[in-house]
């Protein structure tokens, strides 16, 4: 069992940064961390994905070059620094943990309860 919970969010205006964490209550070795976001009515897409294990790391496209995930291992916390930030990253952040590989929410075993992140034009 992992237990996730989320910190860190709040409103910004564009360009600005936020630095998300999510607690782990437990051993997260063996699995993928993943960073996922929901605007209201739309799909939740993920944003970036840690290999807990190799520390191996994964973004998507729309992110690239301005977010980064890391993890302290000794404090079982992930992280995911946002720099640069635009209207259009507004929307409830989550942190979730699976067995495998994929950028699918279905896949994903372990979630947090979110933060949202608001960003002003």
């Amino acid at each position: 069992q992992v237990q996730l919970v989320e910190s860190g969010g709040g409103s910004v205006q564009a360009g600005g940064a936020l630095r998300l964490s999510c607690a782990a209550s437990a051993y997260t070795f063996g699995y993928y961390m993943a960073w996922f976001r929901q605007a209201p009515g739309q799909e939740r897409e993920g944003v970036a994905i840690i290999n807990a294990n190799s520390g191996s790391t994964y973004y998507a496209d729309s992110v690239k070059g301005r977010f980064t995930i890391s993890q302290d291992n000794a404090k079982n916390t992930l992280f995911l620094q946002m720099n640069s930030l635009k209207p259009e990253d507004t929307a409830m952040y989550y942190c979730a943990a699976a067995r495998f590989f994929n950028w699918s929410p279905r896949e994903y075993n372990y979630w947090g309860q979110g933060t949202q992140v608001t960003v002003s034009s």
